[in-house]
Order: C-alpha cells, then sequence, then structure tokens
C-alpha cells in the first residue's frame, strides 16, 4: 500500500532530524520489529487505527472502499517519459494542483525550455508555459542547495515569517500545530518526480469466471478471466480507446472489477473529461523516490525541538495527545478532553466481529469432516471385538489413504484460518494495550490428531442411547453429557504384550481368554505369575535381629567373625616393620576349594594397629572388597566416609605402646558379599598446624629425610565380622538349563521369574554409587563357573523377560566381573 510507505517516510524523515526522539521512536520501531515471524506484522499497523492524517487520506479512503466491496488484487500499469527537467515548486507562482498547504519558499528554477516564459513573470496558473504532456518532471529544491552552498539564508515567505514571530519563544504545542503545521504541514519537499500516466485494474477473483483448460479466451467475450484482464491491461498503451472501451463495458456487465485511469505531473489545473483521475501530485510508483526534509530545519533553534514534538503528535496522535516514547515502547499522552485517544474502538469492535466469524467456520470445519464419507467409512471398518487404545486407532489410520487425505484437507484449512485468528489478535492486542476496557478475545481451541483419536474413541464406546460422551482412556470411563442417562457401553478387553489379554473371550468379549507368556488367567483377567521362593538357591538374611547384630558388633563378638585366611608378602601379624613403604594384605576364604556350598556376607572389619612410643605416623586404609572371587581387579573400592558410608572409628587400648583399634561397621545397612577382603596400609606424618589448635599431614614418606627416624608399625590381629548363606550352585544350573530345554510349557517362565528375583536380590547388596554394580554376573563366572558367552546370553534373556512384566524398573549397571 503505498500510502503506507508515504507516510512512514515523512515520518522518519521528520524524527531522524531530531536526536533524542529520533532515538526512542527508533527503539519503539524495534520494539515493535522484535515480534515473532508467526505474529509479524508491520511497524506501521498503528496507521490503520483511527489516527492522525493519513487516515483521512485519499489513498487509504480508496483502499478501505475497495476492500470493502469485496476487491481483493489490484492489477496496475503505468509509464513515464523520458523528459526529464528540474524545478522548485510554488503554488502562488506555478499554481500547482494538488499542493495542501501554503508555500515557504520563493525561488524557483525552471526547465530551460521556459527560461523565457518565467522571465515575463507569470503570476497565475493560466499564464503557465507549455510542457510536454505526460512528461516525466524531476523535482529539486534548489533553494535549499543554495543556502548549504553559499551559506545565505532562506528566502522564505513573509507570512511564514509572520507566524514564526507570533508564537513567541515558549509556545505550546498546540500554538504550533495550529499557527505552522496545520498551515503549512511537517515537511517541504527536497526532490521526487512528477509525471505518470497509469491504469488499475481492482479485481474481486470470487466472481470471475473460470475458463475451462483449453479453451480459446476470446472465443466468448462474456467469459472475463484473469487471462483476459492480463491482455487487455497489457495492450492499454498500445491502442488506449480500444482497451478503454472493453474495460469498461466489462465493469458496466460485471461487479468483478473496478478500472482507474489516472495521469499525474505538471499539467496544471485544466479539465480532462475522458480521465476518472487526473493530478499533479508526487509520483508515488515504487521506481520513484521522495526525499522530505522536516520543517523544522529552517526554525530557530528555540523552537525545533517542540516542533518535532508537535509534528509527531500531530501525526501519531492526531492532535489528542502528546506522542511519548519510553522504555521501548511509544504511546500517546491523552489529553484532558480525550481520554481514549489511545484506543480505536471502531477497529477493536471489527476485529472482534472477526474473530467471532472465524471460530463460527472453525466449528463448521470440523463438523463437515465428521459428517464426510471418508470419515463415516472409517468408523464402519473399525473392529469392535477387541479393545482399541488410541496406538491402534492411529495404526488403522494411518492404513486408510482416503480417510488421512481428508483429514489432512482438514489441517490445511484449520492451520490457515488459526494463522489469521493469531494475526487478528496480536493486532487486537496492540491496539488496546492502552484501553481502559479490554477486548473479548476467544480464540479457537487447535485439535490436533489426539483430539481425533479420543474422539473417535467416544464414538465407539460412549455412543449409548442417543447421547454422545467424552471418553477417558486412562481410566476407561465415559463422561456423559447428561448425567441421569448413561452414554457407555460394555468395553471390550484390551489385546497388547505383558498383562494385556492375548485374546478375548468368545462368549463374553470384555473378559480374557487367553493372557501371554509370564501371565496367569484368574476370573476372566491376566496377573503375572509370582515367583516361588529362592532360599532354596541362595540365602540372603540371618536369623540375628537388627539390635542383636548390633550390639555383636560393638563388642566385637567372635560369634559373627568369620574365620578368613591372612596373606601378605609384605609384613607379618604381631612383628614390627617400617612403615615407609605401602603395605599390602588381604583376608581370603577360598570358598571355591573349602566352602563351595556358602556365600559370605561382610557386616564390619577391625585391625589392631600399635605405632612405637612418640611416633607421630597416622596409618591410612585403603580397602576392595572382592565379592565372588577371581583378579584383584574384580574388586570395588569401599568409600569410606564418602556419601553417608561409614568411617574407622579408633579406640586406644590401655597397652604400654600407642595401640589402637581400628574398627569399620558396616551393619545391615551397608552389608554386601565378600570373598576376599584387600587391604592397603600407608602412613603419614602428623604435626601440630601453626596456630597448635590443628594438624597437619605430610605424605608420602619416601620423600622424607631418611636420618629421620618415623618409628615402626604392627598390626597385631585383623577380624572380619559378618556370617555365611546357603548357596547350593547345582540347583541354580538346573535352573538356568530350563531356559534352553523346559520340563513343561510354564517352567520356563517360572525359572526365568526365579532367575530374575536372584539377581534382583544380588545386585540389590551392590555398593552405593550412582548405578549399582553387577555382582549377579560375578556369582554366575566365579561360583558357577560359567564362561563369558553363557553370561551374556542369560542377562540378555532375563532382560528381554523383564521387558514384558508389568510394573518393572530395569535398571544399568556397571560391569565388575569379565
Amino acid at each position: 500500500m503505498i500510502w503506507r510507505c508515504s507516510a512512514g517516510a515523512e515520518l522518519f524523515s521528520l524524527m531522524a532530524l531530531w536526536e533524542w526522539i529520533a532515538l526512542s521512536l527508533h527503539c519503539w520501531v524495534l520494539a515493535v520489529a522484535a515480534v515473532s515471524d508467526q505474529h509479524a506484522t508491520s511497524p506501521f499497523d498503528w496507521l490503520l487505527s483511527d489516527k492522525g492524517p493519513f487516515h483521512r487520506s485519499q489513498e487509504y479512503t480508496d483502499f478501505v472502499d475497495r476492500s470493502r466491496q469485496g476487491f481483493s488484487t489490484r492489477y496496475k500499469i503505468y509509464r513515464q517519459s523520458g523528459v526529464t527537467s528540474a524545478f522548485a515548486w510554488n503554488r502562488r507562482q506555478f499554481g500547482l494542483c494538488g499542493t495542501r498547504h501554503k508555500p515557504i519558499l520563493s525561488i524557483i528554477n525552471i526547465p530551460e525550455t521556459s527560461k523565457q516564459a518565467a522571465s515575463k513573470g507569470f503570476k497565475d496558473s493560466n499564464s503557465l508555459p507549455h510542457y510536454p504532456e505526460f512528461g516525466r518532471w524531476k523535482v529539486n529544491n534548489l533553494a535549499v542547495e543554495r543556502r548549504n552552498f553559499l551559506g545565505s539564508p532562506l528566502p522564505l515567505a513573509p507570512e511564514f515569517f509572520r507566524n514564526i514571530r507570533l508564537l513567541g519563544r515558549r509556545p505550546t504545542l498546540q500554538q504550533i500545530t495550529e499557527n505552522l503545521i496545520k498551515k503549512y504541514g511537517t515537511h517541504f519537499l527536497l526532490s521526487a518526480t512528477l509525471g505518470e500516466e497509469s491504469l488499475t485494474i481492482f479485481v474481486d477473483k470470487r466472481k470471475l469466471s473460470k475458463r475451462s483448460e483449453g479453451s480459446d479466451p476470446s472465443a466468448n467475450s462474456s467469459v472475463v478471466t484473469l487471462e483476459t484482464l492480463h491482455q487487455l491491461a497489457a495492450s492499454y498503451f498500445i491502442d488506449r480507446d480500444s482497451t478503454l472501451r472493453r474495460l469498461h463495458h466489462i465493469q458496466i456487465a460485471s461487479t468483478a472489477i473496478k478500472v482507474t485511469e489516472t495521469r499525474t505531473g505538471p499539467l496544471g489545473c485544466s479539465n480532462y473529461d475522458n480521465l476518472d483521475s487526473v493530478s499533479s501530485v508526487l509520483v508515488q510508483s515504487p521506481e520513484n523516490k521522495i526525499q522530505l526534509q522536516g520543517l523544522q530545519v529552517i526554525l530557530p533553534e528555540y523552537l525545533q525541538e517542540h516542533f518535532v514534538q508537535a509534528a509527531l503528535s500531530y501525526i501519531a496522535c492526531n492532535s489528542e495527545g502528546e506522542f511519548i516514547c519510553k522504555d521501548n515502547d511509544c504511546w500517546c499522552q491523552c489529553g484532558p478532553k480525550f481520554p481514549e485517544c489511545n484506543c480505536p474502538y471502531m477497529d477493536i469492535q471489527a476485529m472482534e466481529e472477526n474473530l467471532l466469524r472465524i471460530s463460527e467456520t472453525w466449528n463448521a470445519y470440523n463438523s463437515e469432516f465428521e459428517e464426510s464419507d471418508e470419515f463415516k467409512l472409517f468408523m464402519k471398518r473399525l473392529p469392535m471385538n477387541y479393545f482399541l487404545n488410541t496406538s491402534a486407532v492411529m495404526h488403522l489410520w494411518t492404513m486408510d489413504s482416503n480417510f488421512q487425505r481428508r483429514y489432512e484437507q482438514l489441517e490445511s484449512s484449520m492451520k490457515q484460518l488459526f494463522l489469521k485468528a493469531q494475526r487478528t489478535v496480536h493486532k487486537l492486542f496492540s491496539l488496546s494495550k492502552r484501553c481502559h476496557k479490554q477486548p473479548l478475545i476467544r480464540m479457537p481451541r487447535q485439535r490436533s490428531s489426539n483430539y481425533w483419536l479420543n474422539r473417535i474413541q467416544s464414538f465407539l464406546y460412549c455412543n449409548e442411547n442417543g447421547l454422545l460422551g467424552s471418553f477417558s482412556e486412562e481410566t476407561h470411563t465415559c463422561t456423559c453429557p447428561n448425567d441421569q442417562v448413561a452414554c457407555h457401553s460394555f468395553l471390550p478387553c484390551t489385546l497388547g504384550d505383558g498383562p494385556a489379554c492375548l485374546s478375548c473371550a468368545p462368549d463374553n468379549r470384555t473378559r480374557c481368554g487367553s493372557c501371554n507368556a509370564g501371565y496367569m488367567l484368574s476370573q476372566g483377567l491376566c496377573k503375572p505369575e509370582v515367583a516361588d521362593s529362592t532360599e532354596h538357591y541362595i540365602g540372603f538374611e540371618t536369623d540375628l535381629q537388627d539390635l542383636e547384630m548390633k550390639y555383636l558388633l560393638q563388642k566385637t563378638d567372635r560369634r559373627i567373625e568369620v574365620h578368613a585366611i591372612f596373606i601378605s608378602n609384605d609384613m607379618r601379624l604381631n612383628s614390627w616393620f617400617d612403615p615407609s613403604w605401602r603395605k599390602r594384605m588381604l583376608l581370603t576364604l577360598k570358598s571355591n576349594k573349602y566352602k563351595s556350598s556358602l556365600v559370605h556376607m561382610i557386616l564390619g572389619l577391625s585391625l589392631q594397629i600399635c605405632l612405637t612410643k612418640n611416633s607421630t605416623l597416622e596409618p591410612v586404609l585403603a580397602v576392595y572388597i572382592n565379592p565372588f572371587g577371581g583378579s584383584h581387579s574384580e574388586s570395588w573400592f569401599m568409600p569410606v566416609n564418602e556419601n553417608n558410608f561409614p568411617d574407622w572409628e579408633r579406640t586406644k587400648l590401655d597397652l604400654p605402646l600407642q595401640c589402637y583399634n581400628w574398627t569399620l561397621t558396616l551393619g545391615n545397612k551397608w552389608k554386601t558379599f565378600f570373598e576376599t577382603v584387600h587391604i592397603y596400609l600407608r602412613s603419614r606424618i602428623k604435626s601440630n598446624g601453626p596456630n597448635g589448635n590443628e594438624s597437619i599431614y605430610y605424605e608420602p614418606l619416601e620423600f622424607i629425610d631418611p636420618s629421620r627416624n618415623l618409628g615402626y608399625m604392627k598390626i597385631n590381629n585383623i577380624q572380619v565380622f559378618g556370617y555365611s548363606m546357603h548357596f547350593d550352585p547345582e540347583a541354580i544350573r538346573d535352573l538356568i538349563l530350563q531356559l534352553d530345554y523346559p520340563y513343561t510349557q510354564g517352567s520356563q517362565d517360572s525359572a526365568l521369574l526365579q532367575l530374575l528375583e536372584i539377581r534382583d536380590r544380588v545386585n540389590k547388596l551392590s555398593p552405593p554409587g550412582q548405578r549399582r554394580l553387577d555382582l549377579f554376573s560375578c556369582l554366575l563366572r566365579h561360583r558357577l563357573k560359567l564362561s563369558t558367552s553363557e553370561v551374556v546370553r542369560i542377562q540378555s534373556a532375563l532382560q528381554a523377560f523383564n521387558a514384558k512384566l508389568p510394573n518393572t524398573v530395569d535398571y544399568d549397571t556397571t560391569k565388575l566381573c569379565s
């Protein structure tokens, strides 16, 4: 729309010459432009509201009239002559038509062909020199150019000087508007182009006849098509009279088009009977650029800032308030006589009505989809002998190409309608931002494929007694529109994996007829099979209660001591040794050799460590646990005093030497399997800190002066507290054998359930950490002597079977044993 371009050029040209307000308004434009693409609008949308002189411009009025008449497309063909001249325009001396404001500048320059006529002093429009008709004229303001070049004052009109003096030094914005802006405007012309001849055709495409494919457009003159209009518009400058005769005939015979012929340029004020519009205003084609200059540049400095404020208020606020920009936002500060100057009620009401029509169209589209033949045929094909969840309905949906194509058509229409509603709502919010009464917004709700899946379920299971309810798949219930009359029907059984039925009963489709593997049929429902007790294969608990066990651990009672074999190549028990180097020792049970029918649980660990007198050494212990045997690399580090894990407790003994009992108590909370306990002993030097109340440790000892005597250390005894449990490796091997060679049809599932129970209970005794250790694989590898491939096969079978069970949560484990 050309009027918006010219309006924007005028506004920005004015603001660009006033730095502070220009910056504020620039921020306002950026804030508008920052709107997302989905709601993108032009920064000049505020011009569409009833504000400022632009709303009353001729082009805007024509635009609104054509839009209300139903014309949606505009075709325009124009031409410009190659004659180029330059002059400065002045209404008093040239009498140009179409100029709205009084003249300011009195210096002019005319083309060479008319210098003689100008020198004779023509004063009225009848004395105008003759110029080539419809020529293209270049307009330059030579007065401003001369002032910039020679530094001479502007030759302003006396009346303009008089109005400036009448304003005084401190005029109000209203005085500037009345005495300057309304008389002379806000801008004057620097350069532009005059002279254009154009033909404009407004088209209502809904009323155009659609020409059949392959037919000749000239065969029937009564048929109006876009191709016909294109041909007529192209021939306008070749045969103007014949073309206009044909277009006026079509305009009279049909209401589908509106023809306007326009000529602009320095044509004087003569009458042209054969034209729809004659004007000597500026050419407004996209190829022509109009350069305007704000009027404040020719005003005194004390008026410039107030003039820009008044001009912005005049343009943006229609002189009903003061234009203000603050915090990336601009608005009109309304005057007392116009409290609602920021609120265009007529535009808001029209948009509200538009939203209401969009909602009605939205509901109509949905109703047409439900009543379509594709929807009805799809509903007839749905199976009724078992329950259809949304996934099953979606699968059948994708298999029906006709129904899918009809839904895509609905989706496309809805998308266009929703985007239209979004644009309307966004514009409605923008216009009503500062209204005292907020508009009524009813946005149509989008209906996704999930809505239609639930709608189809409602037609299947909540459509009894002539009532259509709403089905809930989560609760398998219907919400009926009338509470007194039921709309739900009997739901068939659900088919699927896991707890769902394998098939429905033929005599009663609401009950299961058969179940999946791992489930048994009970009272028409499939219930998971429960694993038998695993105590026959491996034990996990002891007869001791928690309080009894805690008491025995505190007393280091030998009744809960597990006798292990002490092995160390670095030291011996009850012997003094040099603690400068790391010492390694271990306690092992050698269960595969001596106790193959037992597994062992560790509850605590105790060491008695002695130091020579006045020794400054401090023992540092690191403990690794090997659960079921194997190499040292298959052990896990005990995180002492980390993440709420127990710490060592030191108790001084009543002996001549510096002897302490180092005890680590795990109890039932931190107990775990063990086969071998690896202990690494290091030492560090303890000394007082600079404040005397703290201790500082130095390590390693290898870097200390060898001549210093650090003393010696010995370990009197090491004890492991815990208990042993029953373990039958042959029975577990027989259980594993049933995975490949089941005794009966249900024995394989029973074996898998028991192996799952053993796996979960073994891995539950894993040490603390983000992920559990895979202790079950260590049990299979070292106590059952299975190969790595057999362990992987068993784990895969258990994982696949566990996925089929109801309410199970699989967990990731960290590999410990190779």
